[in-house]
């Protein structure tokens, strides 16, 4: 459940998009009222797509902080990213600062891994998960690396793929092509972790 919550965003920017790009008509109107004048209806979609991922990670971690009264900072990293991405491809009418929107988020996220553990020592992969599971001092380091380089990895690609296809393959593969290598590569983690977990049954 708490998967699907903070994948919110996402899907709502994909259902939306699918949404306005199949009624375009309505949708022209509804960005031409809403975002400001000069938008054609080419870029209704994806404005409109922005537009509802900001105010639906506003309202996630609105939510969250009437629950628990505390917000994780990846959450408030990923606000501040949509915000500054997502609120320049509505002021400009510019699809292309969203789509570097997913690159900066992962080259952030494996910049602070590999940042943390090559100059300050400090394994943060091992500090969210070891009170879960006991590893080697060595497999704490491959994973935090493979981490790393997983997130740069995504960065690159998702520029690849911006830049190489079309507006909707990009789309589609920020939701399924996204989601879809996190989990294999969260899959092939685990049979790489399996041996040491059953060393030790704890």
């Amino acid at each position: 459940m708490k998967f699907l919550f903070d994948l919110l965003p996402v899907i709502l920017f994909f259902g939306v998009y699918k949404f306005a790009g199949a009624n375009q008509d309505a949708a022209y109107q509804l960005a031409d009222q809403w975002l400001g004048a000069g938008i054609t209806p080419q870029q209704a979609p994806i404005l409109l797509a922005t537009a509802v991922t900001i105010l639906a990670t506003f309202a996630q971690i609105g939510w969250v902080w009437l629950r628990h009264r505390k917000v994780d900072t990846m959450l408030w990293v990923s606000l501040v990213i949509i915000v500054v991405f997502g609120g320049a491809t509505l002021l400009f009418h510019n699809p292309t600062f969203i789509k570097w929107k997913p690159t900066a988020l992962y080259w952030l996220f494996g910049g602070v891994l590999a940042i943390s553990a090559l100059l300050f020592r400090r394994n943060l992969i091992r500090r969210m998960l070891e009170a879960q599971i006991r590893l080697p001092d060595a497999v704490w380091d491959k994973l935090n690396l493979a981490w790393a380089g997983f997130f740069l990895t995504m960065g690159v690609l998702n520029l690849y793929v911006a830049y190489s296809f079309s507006e909707e393959a990009w789309v589609n593969f920020k939701l399924f092509g996204g989601m879809g290598l996190m989990f294999a590569f969260v899959l092939a983690q685990g049979f790489f972790l399996s041996k040491y977990l059953e060393e030790d049954p704890q």
